[in-house]
């Protein structure tokens, strides 16, 4: 019997390409209509701007200004013309709308740009001025082949979005009315065709409920009916195949669970079947190279092929602590589970793997720091109780004595009462809450550099060392005056102390694309390269007994580190023994 063909019955993909085509020609036409817009109000300005250079340039040959803004002003309300003349280093020296005075430097305007560089500038942007979207038309004003200055026209861009708006409310109607028509004819079309796509949709969901001995009614359609023997055909493989895809299933679900960490999974035999990007990683292993290969073969760790050898012998999930020996050394975390077919047995396992190094040096740095407060708190307590004990034992009646003890009980007092401003100092700058009430405010950064340089002057005429300070006064960031003066009085001060007598300590300012950097650079002892990745450590200091001589308390790069991070910045430095330091916070330059 001869089947009808569904080439008859896919009326609507027609009606979905003449759907499509008046789209697009659609599109094309407001495209066109928009941009034969903007050019016809560019020629427009660039001739009003024309009109604007020749009136202007007397004045301008006698740089009188006020006279080309007076003038700017009188002509723009007549044409409706914004008028804009800007000097060649983007000095606005009239303005049609604004005060000359209140506008900013207009260097980095693109049409002003194009038209110092190519003779013509052009441009449809957003006002910050008017608010507003606007199109610019820049041109040079050219005196014996020097530019004197650049006139810019604008207008307001709404003329053409209102013209548009009355031709896509035509073409929508229109839209509607084919769109109509065609969802009509599709409807007429699609019944014909849905009664065995229905029937072959509630029988492919039964075989997606498991029911795979059903079979698919062959309807008439030759399409349909090859479609039809198609599903019938995959419901028998399915049966027969469901087995191995269960066992499969269950591979992949347990090595997916565990991607965010290294998962590695074994067959009963010990052999490879599959490894993931960070496992391979982890043991520094070619995952394409260790397929179907022994475990022994390919990783030579004899601590980890004993733990995956139990976890194959076992029926409950191990657990184990290992130490990779890398270039930095790493802890994992080893976590093993067998894997069972349909049938019960065990056919394999999968390890996973938990870098721990993070938390175990995390650890570390945590008792250190307990370590180092507990000490620097417990030597002046500890003085300051010895000298106590001896006032009381009868040196109180001593004058003289008594005087001196009580000098040096101040001055651990002194040495207590900052450390524990300085441990404050560095839980506010870490909580998060006051980080978000600390108020950033865009200012010159010369007066705060030389607020901090006063702070440490005194300290630095007792050792006849003199502070140098390279800065543009033009430099201007996002910041916390006091917190920034606080970071450079902290590094200023740190670069007096090791510093020799008759020494120079230099504070210069880079302004970069991206970044401000803020260097303060000392001749003094320096510092060996082994010790810089822990100079930021709170209470780490690489000579102990010389910066307890000098009065430090170990918290004050600490404290630059963060006061930087709360800028969104950072701290680095470069030193080296004998040769003095540079301590650099980066700054955003935004």
């Amino acid at each position: 019997m001869l089947k009808k063909r569904l080439l008859w019955q896919l009326f609507p993909s027609y009606l979905l390409i003449t759907v499509a085509a008046l789209l697009a020609v659609t599109w094309y036409t407001s495209h066109s209509l928009r941009k034969f817009y903007h050019n016809q109000v560019a020629n427009d300005l660039q001739a009003r701007a024309r009109l604007v250079e020749q009136q202007i340039l007397p004045s301008l040959k006698k740089q009188s200004f006020q006279e080309i803004d007076s003038l700017c002003k009188k002509i723009g309300p007549i044409s409706s013309t914004r008028i804009t003349v800007i000097l060649p280093d983007g000095e606005v020296i009239a303005d049609s709308d604004k005060a000359v005075s209140k506008m900013e430097n207009h260097a980095d305007r693109p049409e002003f740009k194009q038209a110092i560089q190519k003779g013509s500038g052009r441009s449809l942007r957003f006002s910050n001025t008017l608010g507003t979207n606007m199109m610019y038309l820049a041109l040079p004003v050219i005196e014996q082949n020097r530019i004197l200055a650049v006139v810019r026209t604008s207008i307001p861009a709404t003329a053409i979005d209102r013209q548009l708006k009355d031709i896509y409310k035509k073409i929508i109607w229109a839209g509607l009315v084919v769109a109509a028509c065609a969802a009509v004819v599709s409807l007429i079309i699609s019944r014909r065709i849905s009664r065995p796509v229905e029937q072959m949709k509630e029988t492919a969901k039964r075989f997606a409920s498991g029911q795979l001995d059903l079979r698919v009614p062959i309807p008439e359609t030759a399409e349909l009916a090859d479609l039809a023997r198609a599903l019938n055909e995959m419901a028998r493989q399915l049966r027969d195949r469901i087995n191995t895809i269960t066992r499969q299933r269950n591979e992949s679900e347990a090595i997916l669970s565990s991607m965010a960490e290294g998962v590695l999974a074994v067959d009963g035999q010990g052999r490879i079947v599959s490894i993931n990007k960070a496992a391979a990683n982890f043991l520094s292993i070619d995952p394409a190279q260790a397929q179907q290969r022994n475990v022994e073969e390919v990783i030579r760790n004899v601590e980890i092929q004993q733990f995956i050898q139990k976890t194959l012998d076992s029926r409950q999930a191990t657990e184990m602590d290992i130490f990779l020996p890398t270039e930095d050394g790493h802890f994992f975390r080893f976590l093993g589970a067998s894997l069972a077919d349909c049938g019960g047995s065990r056919c394999g396992a999968v390890i996973v793997l938990n870098d721990m190094t993070r938390i175990r040096r995390l650890e570390k740095v945590r008792r250190d720091f307990v370590a180092n407060v507990s000490h620097e708190l417990k030597t002046p307590i500890t003085s300051i109780k010895g000298f106590v004990e001896t006032l009381l034992d009868g040196a109180v009646n001593e004058p003289g004595q008594a005087r001196h003890f009580l000098e040096i009980i101040a001055r651990h007092a002194d040495r207590l009462n900052a450390i524990i401003e300085d441990l404050l100092n560095l839980s506010r700058l870490e909580d998060d809450d006051k980080k978000r009430k600390i108020f950033f405010e865009k200012t010159f950064l010369r007066p705060v550099l030389t607020a901090a340089v006063e702070l440490s002057k005194l300290k630095a005429e007792e050792k006849q060392i003199k502070i140098e300070l390279n800065c543009d006064k033009n430099i201007k960031s996002g910041i916390n005056a006091a917190l920034l003066e606080q970071a450079i009085a902290n590094l200023l001060d740190n670069a007096i102390k090791y510093s020799e007598p008759g020494g120079e300590v230099k504070i210069d300012v880079r302004q970069e694309d991206k970044e401000i950097a803020v260097s303060v650079q000392d001749n003094g002892c320096g510092i060996e390269k082994k010790y810089l990745p822990r100079i930021f450590e709170r209470f780490y200091v690489v000579d102990k007994a010389r910066s307890r001589k000098l009065g430090g308390t170990g918290l004050g790069l600490a404290i630059v580190k963060h006061i930087a991070q709360v800028h969104s910045g950072y701290v680095t430095v470069e030193s080296s023994s004998g040769k003095g330091s540079t301590f650099t916070i980066h700054l955003p330059a935004d």
